[in-house]
């Protein structure tokens, strides 16, 4: 098939080489084309703007940073949306709001497009072994043509319901992230305190109840003062600000993420390390 991809960044080049190893011929376009290098080394082509990246494709993928990126992307004078068809299937996979979902969709719908908001969870090591979980929001009919690409980039896919929901049900994901990042830093403040070992704190609490996705991934790279994104601080900030947003219109309060909000507020906004990795918020306590 043939496939094109906006946005390299970490998350998309693990996605993009994973499409390129099953066969499929891949145009990618991202902001900054020295990003792409890898890809274009591994058999990727280039193109200069995401309406090229579309043109031609039988699916477009596209993995951004922002919601106002995703606006660009799909609405801007060189934009996806210039130059979809009928044939292609939009796979908008930035976690991203759930009311701009339902715009692009309601577009879509008005335009006989098809598309589908379809955020991810798993981190770069995800990305990297195509064991991502993928929610997806959208047509049933547009879903079901677009799981044969699900399948070689994830091990778990749904969908939830209509546009939105899939990320709806990413703001979940996340609301719970939150809380096993914030365990998983407190517990190695609290050990480190205490005097013990945290090498040998971690093996044992990931072998009982304390065990977490964040915990095996993350305090690892800790350990070895690594604190390269898997996955950004600034974007896991925006991702908190939006849960809450939609936490408000629900008519719900979530105090538990509102206080990590507010610490990864100062990591990302005050200390301006929303460049290292989210589970860089230790150095809140350790620098």
């Amino acid at each position: 098939m043939k496939i094109g991809f906006v946005g390299t960044g970490v998350m998309g080049t693990g996605i993009v080489n994973n499409l390129l190893k099953a066969g499929h011929e891949v145009t990618v376009y991202s902001r900054t084309k020295a990003k792409a290098k890898s890809l274009l080394d591994n058999g990727a082509t280039w193109a200069d703007s995401p309406a090229e990246a579309c043109q031609g494709n039988d699916f477009v993928l596209t993995m951004v940073g922002y919601p106002n990126d995703v606006k660009d992307v799909y609405f801007g004078e060189n934009g996806i949306f210039s130059v979809a068809t009928n044939q292609q299937i939009l796979i908008e996979m930035t976690t991203s709001t759930p009311s701009l979902a339902v715009e692009l969709g309601n577009y879509a719908d008005i335009h006989g497009l098809q598309i589908l908001d379809a955020p991810v969870s798993g981190g770069d090591i995800g990305a990297k072994n195509a064991t991502l979980t993928i929610m997806v929001g959208g047509n049933e009919d547009t879903y079901n043509s677009a799981t044969v690409i699900f399948e070689q980039i994830s091990q778990q896919f749904n969908r939830f319901g209509g546009y939105g929901s899939g990320q709806h049900t990413k703001m979940a994901n996340q609301i719970m992230i939150a809380g096993t990042m914030t365990g998983l830093t407190e517990m190695l403040v609290y050990a480190k305190a205490a005097g013990l070992d945290l090498t040998a704190v971690f093996a044992t609490l990931k072998s009982g109840a304390a065990d977490n996705w964040s915990m095996d991934n993350y305090v690892p790279r800790i350990l070895k003062q690594d604190y390269t994104p898997g996955f950004f601080a600034k974007h896991f900030l925006k991702d908190l600000r939006i849960a809450l947003d939609e936490a408000n219109r629900l008519g719900i309060s979530l105090p538990a993420t509102e206080q990590a909000k507010e610490l990864y507020e100062t990591l990302v906004d005050e200390d301006g390390l929303g460049g290292d990795g989210t589970q860089a918020l230790v150095k809140l306590w350790w620098n």
